[in-house]
């Protein structure tokens, strides 16, 4: 939505319009669209982890996307790649048990996330790997032949 004000040809800024105090359906929805997601919606109650962020860089060879998502497994990560789609899920669940004569104390925690990326059509899709170290999600998505940049090259004229 535009902030610019039409100014009357008579250049009042005084406002004629006796609505002028109830937003409009048009601002109402830019409030709704254009306002930052409360946490309740990318974060988990149970263990406080919020959807991981990525970055994602460009060489000449390939795209190189790396998520920040620590204290896990590899095997806790799902990677799937349907047309030019690529997901990239979690989902872990933690369940202990204590017992005492007097009382058994049980805790549940579960966390999900699911994040997707639609590659682009430069991407050669049978040579993507992904690999996790320290915390670090690292997914290589090399680039077909074609696309590589080429190096330049001097052109002689005849």
């Amino acid at each position: 939505m535009s902030n610019l004000v039409n100014v009357p040809k008579n250049g009042s800024l005084a406002n004629t319009n006796s609505n002028a105090n109830f937003p409009t359906l048009s601002t109402w929805l830019d409030d709704i669209f254009n306002r930052d997601l409360p946490s309740v919606f990318t974060s988990n109650f149970n263990t406080g982890i919020t959807l991981p962020k990525v970055n994602i860089k460009e060489t000449a060879d390939a795209f190189i996307v790396d998520m920040a998502v620590p204290g896990l497994n590899k095997s806790d990560f799902h990677l799937d790649l349907d047309n030019e789609i690529l997901s990239i899920s979690l989902e872990t669940k933690e369940e202990s048990e204590e017992k005492d004569e007097k009382y058994t104390r049980r805790e549940f925690g579960y966390s999900s996330f699911k994040r997707t990326f639609t590659l682009p059509e430069t991407v050669n899709d049978e040579d993507i790997n992904a690999t996790y170290k320290d915390g670090i999600l690292s997914i290589l998505l090399p680039k077909r032949e074609e696309a590589k940049n080429k190096p330049v090259r001097s052109i002689e004229i005849k």
